[in-house]
């Protein structure tokens, strides 16, 4: 019974452990560097995204990261006004500066306008590039 309550004890302090950092250590001076995309239409995808998003700023502080979420392909709807819910929740992650951008290329082929973007989304040329520049410039891809 003693070796059972030991072997409890000792998976519970490694279930809770904290998370390690590496060097430097992320501050205002040295913030995490991470790009998300989003490229599923679907919306439980695109919250998932949001969420993931969400969880990183909560954890390290919006003050620590730089984040950007690049939106191409089908993934375009997750930065279009026209939905609601999510737009609230875009708005709400660029509040703590986290920078959206859309894809040039997918709004061509889609008919998309500007106008019909949420305030404040960035437009590149092509959403997969700025994500190759992201990660070849140091930055970390999230893909949850």
């Amino acid at each position: 019974m003693i070796k059972i309550l030991i072997s409890i004890f000792m998976m519970s302090l490694f279930a809770y452990a904290d998370t390690t950092f590496a060097k430097p250590l992320p501050s205002i001076d040295n913030p995490r560097k991470i790009v998300f995309s989003i490229h599923s239409g679907d919306e439980e995808t695109i919250n998932h995204v949001l969420s993931s998003a969400n969880n990183v700023l909560k954890f390290y502080g919006p003050e620590k990261v730089n984040m950007e979420i690049v939106a191409y392909y089908h993934g375009i709807e997750a930065v279009l006004k026209k939905n609601k819910e999510i737009a609230s929740r875009v708005d709400t992650l660029m509040q703590y500066d986290v920078k959206f951008i859309a894809c040039g290329n997918t709004m061509q082929t889609k008919h998309i306008k500007k106008e019909e973007l949420i305030d404040g989304v960035e437009i590149v040329t092509a959403g997969i590039v700025e994500v190759t520049e992201r990660v070849q410039d140091g930055w970390v891809y999230i893909v949850p």
